[in-house]
């Protein structure tokens, strides 16, 4: 029999996990746990399949699976034991317990080394249990290019926000895919300022209300930045891809495509990037749910899914 084993203390309740159950296994508590959020309880335990989908879409990595008391699905070890600090439902949680996961299965912990900028991606280092250098707002390229040339037998790789790499970094990441620098990017879009106060960015839709576009962003505001199609064009650049965390079937091909990019620095390839589409509830002011239809409904029709480019030696 599989059991769901729920953190209570981790969990915040944005019930992604209930919307993904194929089986109507998972209810939100009327209780609260220390962080000040009700949390998600199994009910029916006899009709769990151990599919893993809960576990998938959890941005906590608050949910294991257990058939017969063994483990089947786990918090991975390098996605340390401790609650993230993001707003509930935020996609940033979902893509660290990706690059966790590929860390551990990659055998790469021991010679990660990861870039943060300014922006809610700074606060990875709170929770990937690997080595850390911060560089200042859209800087990060840079710096991952010295640590990779100084350390070449690193892994190294950037964890970037789209009002970072799209803004006052756009230069950076140009001309590091330019350079055909051996290291990994990966670039959460979520269309916003989010540490800040959700303000317009780059890559935000037009239409898309924001605190500084609050009726909509206008074509002279400018079109939203589509960073792989312009990095795709570059020589440099060995791997280029765009997936979302909107759904379980997108967060597996996304997980696959990050480790596509890491195998691209492994192999000593050259630049890679993956953009990952992912919500922000609090700023957009609306629900789990909602949010994850405006990335369906809205965003790919902008960013489109899908591998740009595969350097020759891999297709």
């Amino acid at each position: 029999m599989y059991t769901i084993r729920i953190d209570r203390e981790k969990c915040k309740g944005c019930d992604a996990c209930i919307a993904a159950c194929p089986n109507d296994l998972l209810v939100l508590s009327k209780e609260f746990n220390k962080l000040g959020f009700t949390y998600i309880e199994q009910v029916h335990p006899e009709k769990c399949t151990g599919c893993g989908m809960c576990a998938l879409v959890c941005p906590e990595a608050a949910i294991a699976i257990d058939k017969d008391d063994q483990p089947k699905v786990k918090r991975p070890k390098v996605f340390k034991d401790v609650p993230t600090s993001y707003c509930p439902g935020c996609s940033h949680g979902v893509v660290h317990r990706l690059i966790a996961e590929l860390i551990e299965e990659e055998g790469l912990q021991e010679k990660a080394v990861g870039v943060t900028p300014i922006g809610c991606a700074i606060f990875v280092y709170r929770f990937l249990d690997i080595d850390y250098v911060e560089g200042a707002h859209g800087r990060a390229p840079a710096v991952a290019t010295g640590v990779k040339r100084v350390q070449p037998d690193s892994f190294v790789f950037t964890y970037q926000g789209d009002g970072d790499i799209t803004a006052i970094g756009i230069s950076e990441i140009i001309h590091a895919a330019n350079r055909g620098e051996n290291f990994s990017v990966i670039f959460v879009n979520n269309g916003n300022f989010g540490m800040t106060g959700g303000q317009m960015a780059p890559t935000t839709l037009l239409g898309q209300k924001t605190t500084t576009s609050p009726f909509g962003k206008k074509v002279s505001d400018g079109y939203p930045i589509k960073l792989c199609e312009m990095l795709a064009g570059i020589e440099g650049s060995a791997y280029i891809a765009r997936g979302a965390v909107d759904s379980p079937k997108n967060i597996i091909k996304t997980k696959k495509y990050i480790k596509k990019a890491f195998q691209a620095q492994t192999e000593k390839k050259g630049f890679s990037m993956v953009e990952v589409l992912g919500i922000c509830p609090t700023n957009w002011k609306m629900s789990r749910a909602k949010a994850n239809e405006f990335v369906k409904n809205e965003m790919t029709q902008v960013f489109p899914l899908g591998e740009f480019k595969v350097s020759k030696e891999e297709a």
